[in-house]
């Protein structure tokens, strides 16, 4: 299952698509690769509105 987690990361917000099982997982997973961010928010993806506003993949979003 897809998840698109918000965070809030040195003054900027972004999202990231991570697979998860659930989203207390996805938000743990984008915890652990940046710690110092903020999560704003964790949803199931939708594919109409992440095609106009595609997220990074968690392995991509380097910092």
């Amino acid at each position: 299952m897809q998840f698109t987690v918000g965070l809030k990361l040195d003054g900027k917000r972004d999202h990231i698509a991570v697979d998860a099982e659930d989203a207390l997982i996805a938000a743990l997973k984008v915890k652990t690769e940046h710690p110092e961010a903020v999560i704003t928010y964790v949803r199931q993806q939708n594919r109409r509105g992440d095609a106009r506003h595609p997220s990074h993949r968690l392995a991509d979003h380097a910092h």
